[in-house]
C-alpha cells in the first residue's frame, strides 16, 4: 500500500492518490500527527488525501516530499479503527430516488430497503458539510452511481447513496447523491460537546420507521447558529442598527480554516482582498468581522459617532441626517464619518456584485468556531441579517490609524473577465475536445449562483458567422463515477452535464464530480464578483510561474 499518484489541485494544494481507503486513513494519520512544512490542512476522502499549504513554494516542496513518506519509515497500514459507538438512525424509505436505486440495483424499492437496513454501516470520513460522514457497509448490494445533475438544494435529513458510500444530509444543501429517505436524527448540533452525531471510527445501524418521530432533543446547526439578539445589542452604545439588507447582506471575516475533517468549509469573505482594504482604511486588523452584501440596498444607522468605509462592487454611497436630509456622498474605498443618528445606503453596484462595510472596532458579535462568519452551506455562524438586527461595534486596541483612500482592488472587465487556471487534478477526466471548449470559450455566469458555487454556462457566441449558438459543454472522456474527494476554493467541477461549478468561500470539503481546473488564489477575489449575465474566459497558466501555457500541457500526474 503507498503513494500512487500526486496533482496539483492549484497552486497551493496537492491531491495524493493511494491504493486503497487503508492507506487513505493511515496517511491522514500521518500528515494530522507529523505536518509537512506550510501545511494548513489534510482532508481524507474515498482514494486521496487533499494536502493544502500556505505558499506555492511550501506546496512544490511536498510534491517532492510525500511520495518518499514510505520510504522514510512510515508503513501505510491502517484500517478503519471502530470505537465501539453504534448510532441507531431511524428512516422513513419514502426518497425520491429510491424507485430509481431499485432499478439500477435491481433490487426493487423494498429490496433496496432490506438491503440498507440489514448491514452494519462504519463511519470511514467526513465532509462535503458539517456533520456529513461518508459510510461504508458490509457489501456492495446498494451501490449506485450519483446523479447525472446534481440538486440546487437537498432537504435537511436526507439519507442517501452514491459511490459505495451512504450518508444523511445534515441540512439543506446542494448535493448530487440518490435520495432513499429521511430521518429526523440531528446529524450536527453545535451544542453538544462533539457537534457530529457520527464521527470517523463509529457504526451505524439503519432502522425503517413508518412515520418519521420529531425530536425534542437537540438543536439544528442553524437554530445553534450564533446571531446577535437585539437585547444582548442594545446593551451597548456603539452599534450599528440594520434598517434594510437588499438582496442578501452577511456577516464575515476572514473565515474558519483548517476544520475540514469536520465538513466545516472556510467561508468568510467571498473577496476576501476587498474584506481586507475595507478593514485597513478603517484602522482594523484584516480578520475584523465585516458586513457582505449582495447588489446593494443595504441601509445602516449609526448609534454613536463610527468611521465607516466600503470596498467592492462599486456602489453610489449616501449618508443622511435624522431626518432624511442628504449630508453627503462618500467616495468608495476611503474612511468617512458616520455621526450618531446618520444613516448610510448604498444603491445598485455599477460593476461587480458583492460590497464590503467596515466599521472603526469591527462588527463585535459571538464567534462560532473561532470565526464571525455566516456559512451558507453549513448554517454554522451569525444569521443573515434582517432589518431591525443591532450589530455592536466593538473597540480599537493600541494603536491603528485610519487608512486613506485608495484605489479599488476590483478587477472585473465590464462584460468579460478572464480568469487565470491550474489544470487538474482531473483534467484526464476530459477529452481534449473539452479542455479546448474551456479555454477557448466564453463562459455565462447564471443566476443560480450563490457563495458556494459560480454555476456557468456556454455563452452564445458573439461572431456574427455563428448566428449567436451557444458554446459547449464539457464532456468526458471516462465512464465511471469519482470516489469522492477533497476540493479547494476555486475547483471548476463539472458534473454530467457538462457545466461547470467555480467553487467560492462556502464551497462543500469533498465532492464526487472530477475537477477539471482551479482559478488561482490571487483571482479568486475577481471571481467572487461576477455577476449574473457576465461572461468569464479561462487561460491556463504554469502553477509554478503562473505564466500562459502555450503548448498542450503533459498528464499531470506522477507515478512515483
Amino acid at each position: 500500500m503507498s503513494v500512487t499518484g500526486l496533482r496539483w489541485a492549484g497552486r497551493r494544494g496537492l491531491l495524493v492518490e493511494l491504493s486503497d481507503l487503508e492507506s487513505v486513513l493511515a496517511l491522514h494519520t500521518r500528515l494530522t500527527a507529523e505536518p509537512l512544512p506550510g501545511q494548513r490542512e489534510a482532508v481524507a476522502a474515498a482514494a486521496t488525501v487533499l494536502v493544502t499549504f500556505s505558499s506555492h513554494a511550501a506546496t512544490a516542496a511536498a510534491r517532492q516530499s510525500l511520495p518518499q513518506l514510505e520510504l522514510d519509515g512510515a508503513r501505510l497500514t491502517a484500517g478503519v479503527v471502530t470505537t465501539g459507538r453504534e448510532i441507531t438512525i431511524e428512516v422513513v424509505y419514502d426518497g425520491e430516488d429510491l424507485a430509481e436505486v431499485g432499478r439500477l440495483t435491481g433490487l426493487g424499492a423494498d429490496g433496496v430497503v432490506a438491503a440498507h437496513t440489514r448491514q452494519l454501516w462504519t463511519a470511514a470520513f467526513g465532509g462535503f458539510a458539517p456533520g456529513f460522514t461518508y459510510l461504508v457497509g458490509e457489501d456492495s448490494s446498494v451501490d449506485v452511481p450519483r446523479r447525472s445533475s446534481p440538486r440546487t438544494a437537498v432537504p435537511a435529513g436526507s439519507v442517501a447513496l452514491a459511490g459505495g458510500f451512504s450518508a444523511v444530509y445534515p441540512r439543506q444543501s446542494p448535493g448530487g447523491w440518490q435520495l432513499i429517505g429521511h430521518t429526523d436524527a440531528v446529524m450536527w448540533d453545535l451544542e453538544r460537546e462533539s457537534p457530529a452525531l457520527v464521527r470517523p471510527g463509529d457504526t451505524v445501524r439503519y432502522v425503517a420507521v413508518r412515520e418519521s418521530l420529531r425530536l425534542t432533543a437537540g438543536t439544528t446547526a442553524e437554530e445553534a447558529a450564533s446571531s446577535p439578539t437585539p437585547d444582548e445589542a442594545r446593551a451597548t452604545e456603539s452599534a450599528l442598527h440594520v434598517e434594510s439588507t437588499g438582496l442578501q447582506s452577511l456577516l464575515e471575516d476572514l473565515g474558519r480554516p483548517g476544520l475540514g475533517d469536520l465538513g466545516v468549509s472556510a467561508a468568510g469573505a467571498a473577496d476576501q482582498q476587498s474584506a481586507r482594504q475595507a478593514n485597513r482604511l478603517v484602522g482594523n486588523e484584516p480578520g475584523a468581522a465585516v458586513v457582505e452584501n449582495l447588489l446593494g440596498g443595504l441601509a445602516v444607522r449609526a448609534r454613536g459617532d463610527q468611521v465607516l468605509a466600503v470596498a467592492g462592487a462599486s456602489v453610489p454611497l449616501e449618508v443622511r441626517s435624522a431626518d432624511g436630509e442628504l449630508v453627503h456622498r462618500p467616495a468608495m474605498c476611503g474612511p468617512f464619518a458616520l455621526l450618531d443618528g446618520e444613516s448610510l445606503s448604498l444603491g445598485a453596484p455599477a460593476l461587480g456584485l458583492r460590497s464590503y462595510l467596515a466599521v472603526r472596532g469591527g462588527l463585535d458579535v459571538p464567534a462560532v468556531l473561532g470565526s464571525r462568519s455566516t456559512d451558507s452551506m453549513s448554517g454554522i455562524g451569525p444569521a443573515a441579517l434582517a432589518p431591525g438586527t443591532v450589530l455592536p461595534v466593538g473597540t480599537v486596541d493600541g494603536v491603528r490609524p485610519v487608512g486613506f483612500s485608495e484605489a479599488s482592488t476590483l478587477r472585473l472587465g465590464k462584460t468579460v473577465t478572464t480568469l487565470r487556471v491550474v489544470l487538474g487534478p482531473r483534467e484526464d477526466w476530459f477529452s481534449e475536445d473539452a479542455l479546448e471548449a474551456l479555454c477557448g470559450q466564453d463562459w455565462l455566469v447564471t443566476e443560480q449562483s450563490n457563495r458556494i458555487g459560480v454555476r456557468l454556462a456556454p455563452a452564445p457566441a458573439t461572431r456574427a458567422d455563428d448566428d449567436g449558438a451557444p458554446g459547449r459543454g464539457l464532456q468526458r472522456s471516462r465512464e465511471g463515477e469519482l470516489p469522492s474527494e477533497g476540493a479547494v476554493a476555486g475547483s471548476l467541477q463539472v458534473p454530467p452535464s457538462g457545466h461547470p461549478v467555480l467553487f467560492l468561500a462556502d464551497h462543500p470539503v469533498t465532492g464526487g464530480y472530477p475537477v477539471i481546473a482551479v482559478v488561482v488564489l490571487e483571482d479568486l477575489p475577481t471571481a467572487a464578483q461576477l455577476p449574473p449575465g457576465h461572461r468569464v474566459q479561462f487561460t491556463p497558466v504554469d502553477p509554478a510561474t503562473l505564466e500562459p501555457l502555450v503548448t498542450e500541457p503533459a498528464f499531470q500526474g506522477i507515478q512515483p
